[in-house]
């Protein structure tokens, strides 16, 4: 996981930067293979969400018969069902740059990632000296959000899948630090992965060029949980001299003054009764989520709720 020094990024609320001199068209190869053993690889500008058998008439139409003049190919051909992007240089989501990179390089439209943790102590989740993941959202740049946007993809039984994909060591860790206040994790996983998951564009499985089922869930997770293994909420507070207590309180100047140690950027706290349960934590995306790629980012569209003063960080027990 890396997470680079915070900067300021052009183009955070999208419709109020001039718009950019357009950049050469990105290509993405390719790779044609006929009976006869003869292979071709063309190089064509991406779309968003290929629709694969409309790419498969432009290319009979257009590129097979040039190539017949000099190459054996078979009237029929196949295209690999997962059509994999080249990103040779990655640029940040929200950036000037972004609206014009590809989908599988770049996320979009959410490009402000949201990691949500929460402190939970009634019931108690998790263990006492950590707080624990919510999830991995990405909100558009503006501050608005997409939701649930492909329910082809919203998978059950998630930890079969991520255990197909070589992830045990993630799902023991999840069952730990990803757990369900009022359920089971795995339903708590499941709605994450239904509603924010799906709306990352760079793991669609037409960005894969040897996509497997679930390759997309176990990079989504894998991403998230390295993300929250590198920001030590708990231990940040506790620098501070804000630890858990069932009499003293804070105030939010400086759970927020400690919190902006973590990343050097404004975190936001959420509050229930004037107890502190939730934090979030602002990231552009370099390039593909799956990269772990990460600048930290003012947050845009979600704001404190918390008292300036008295508020309580309970004890989990």
């Amino acid at each position: 996981m890396n997470i680079r020094e915070g900067r300021q990024v052009v183009g955070v609320v999208l419709s109020r930067h001039p718009t950019p001199p357009t950049p050469p068209t990105p290509l993405s190869v390719y790779s044609l293979s006929s009976a006869s053993n003869t292979h071709c690889r063309i190089a064509l500008p991406p779309r968003e969400h290929e629709d694969i058998p409309k790419l498969g008439k432009i290319m009979a139409s257009f590129v097979v018969p040039a190539a017949l003049a000099a190459l054996p190919l078979a009237s029929a051909f196949t295209i690999p069902a997962a059509l994999a992007a080249t990103c040779s240089s990655p640029v940040d989501s929200c950036s000037s740059g972004s609206s014009s990179a590809n989908s599988c390089c770049v996320n979009t439209p959410g490009g402000l990632f949201l990691q949500p943790q929460f402190w939970d102590t009634n019931p108690v989740v998790g263990p006492s000296n950590s707080w624990t993941i919510h999830g991995l959202w990405p909100d558009n740049c503006d501050g608005t959000y997409e939701e649930n946007c492909d329910s082809s993809r919203e998978y059950s039984d998630l930890t079969s899948i991520l255990e197909n994909n070589g992830k045990s060591d993630l799902v023991s860790y999840m069952k730990e630090y990803w757990q369900s206040n009022n359920g089971s994790p795995e339903s708590f996983w499941d709605h994450e992965w239904s509603t924010h998951g799906t709306c990352v564009s760079t793991i669609e499985p037409s960005c894969y060029s040897d996509y497997t089922e679930g390759q997309e869930v176990a990079d989504y997770f894998q991403v998230a949980v390295d993300l929250f293994k590198s920001l030590n909420t708990y231990g940040a507070l506790s620098s501070a001299g804000i630890t858990p207590s069932s009499s003293k309180t804070y105030t939010s100047s400086q759970i927020l003054g400690a919190l902006k140690g973590v990343t050097g950027k404004d975190a936001v706290i959420s509050c229930s009764s004037g107890e502190l349960y939730q934090v979030y934590y602002g990231f552009f995306a370099n390039g593909p989520l799956q990269n772990g790629d990460f600048v930290p980012a003012t947050i845009v569209g979600q704001s404190s709720n918390c008292p300036s003063s008295g508020i309580k960080y309970l004890p989990k027990n």
